[in-house]
């Protein structure tokens, strides 16, 4: 990604006003006026401007009517269209609407345009007699409060792109949970029924909570994460655990995740300690049955240690899949690598990718922020130095390597061994 989206401010009015005059005739057009348009970036409504090195290159602004919202127009500069950039406008622009309670978001187009390919990716319907697209945005009114009472949320929709490497983990994933339950009818002619819980296992740091919140944004389910630290705070855990459940099932569609599950799953001993985890146990073994008799809900489950869970919770009748997420190979450390380094030819990812054996993508994610650090420190060195300074901007190799070498793998050999180990005594899928 080489810009940044802000909201949209007072100083970036002719910049903007400019974007939008002079791509009208690029195939960005709009029936809204410029001075319409102008009218509303005047008036503070919903606009997101993206710019590249200090200079506005994009703007998408929008118009609110009670619970309706219009994208206004789409501008963006010729020498950027292609890049991905209109998407990543609508989506932020998409975030403030939501934010604002907007129930319907409405594209008009003059006539067949190249952006209605993009609307209907982006999940706007086209309405019948115009290029008029709609996109409806769920949950207002009471099951908004609730969903906000749980602290659920709905995620930006390319989540799911946005997952870099392990491709054999996101497509195994893609294939056996998110497909079945996307096309539910589908899926039903072929005798596969769409899973209801799935639990993610494999050490620390690999991506378990990135896959989780994927799902969602894939899906454009609602996005329900149960601590197992809040709800202990809440006095009675299995009574916190059995009110949340209650809440949730009042929900038409979600996506339940808890982190960690083994603080409240743990293999039970006999007989039963005075304030164990027991009845916890129990609870949520209770409590799974009635969560998978409704459709449109599905179950995540992540866990470091899946032989620390209690053998009655993994059974197939409540989990039907056990996903192990393990460390990114060769190829996927290459493509985590890539997606840090926005691909610049100057940076030798192959030596990154060596060096990084063992590491999480949270561990590439830290090195790759470690070095950019570093590169923004330098940069900021240079100022006054003089003008004929021409250094590249950006981190170098050695600056990668200089941050792997500082950063301690999050898993140890003897992991990846036990890792081994619960694949062959527990996956499924």
């Amino acid at each position: 990604m080489n810009w940044l989206i802000h909201d949209y401010r007072e100083s970036d009015l002719a910049a903007v006003v400019h974007l939008i005059d002079t791509t009208a005739e690029l195939g960005q057009e709009s029936v809204f006026s410029l001075a319409e348009c102008i009218g509303a970036l005047t008036s503070r409504q919903p606009a997101v401007v993206a710019v590249h090195q200090g200079i506005p290159i994009g703007a998408a602004l929008a118009c609110v009517a009670g619970e309706r919202a219009w994208v206004m127009r789409i501008a963006i500069s010729s020498v950027w269209r292609g890049r991905g950039l209109a998407s990543a406008l609508l989506v932020e622009l998409e975030r403030r609407l939501v934010a604002a309670r907007v129930g319907r978001i409405a594209y008009v187009l003059p006539e067949e345009d190249l952006l209605g390919e993009g609307l209907l990716n982006a999940g706007y319907t086209r309405q019948p007699a115009v290029a008029y697209f709609e996109k409806v945005e769920p949950l207002h009114g009471p099951a908004a409060s609730l969903l906000e009472d749980l602290g659920g949320r709905f995620l930006p929709s390319d989540l799911w792109a946005k997952v870099a490497g392990m491709e054999a983990e996101k497509d195994l994933i893609e294939r056996r949970v998110v497909l079945p339950l996307a096309e539910p009818e589908r899926a039903a002619r072929h005798g596969v029924r769409p899973p209801r819980a799935v639990a993610l296992f494999g050490p620390p740091g690999t991506g378990k909570t990135t896959f989780a919140r994927g799902i969602a944004s894939k899906l454009g389910w609602p996005f329900v994460e149960l601590l197992p630290s809040r709800l202990a705070d809440e006095g009675n855990l299995a009574a916190a655990l059995r009110s949340a459940f209650a809440r949730i099932a009042e929900l038409e569609r979600v996506l339940v995740f808890i982190d960690e599950v083994e603080e409240i799953a743990p293999v039970r001993t006999e007989p039963a300690q005075p304030g164990g985890m027991h009845g916890v146990t129990n609870e949520l073994l209770k409590l799974i049955p009635g969560f998978r008799e409704r459709d449109e809900r599905l179950l995540v489950c992540a866990t470091n240690s899946i032989r620390s869970l209690d053998p009655a919770f993994l059974r197939p009748g409540r989990f039907d899949y056990l996903i192990p997420i393990g460390t990114p190979d060769t190829a996927a450390r290459a493509a985590i690598w890539s997606r840090y380094t926005d691909g610049r030819a100057d940076v030798d990812v192959t030596v990154l990718v060596a060096a990084s054996e063992l590491f999480t993508p949270a561990d590439i994610e830290h090195a790759a922020r470690i070095a950019a650090q570093s590169a923004f420190e330098r940069d900021l060195e240079t100022i006054g130095i003089g003008a004929g300074d021409q250094r590249a901007l950006g981190a170098s190799t050695e600056d990668y390597l200089a941050a792997v070498a500082q950063c301690r793998p999050t898993v140890t050999p003897e992991m990846i061994d036990q890792f081994g180990a619960d694949i062959t005594a527990h996956a499924r899928f």
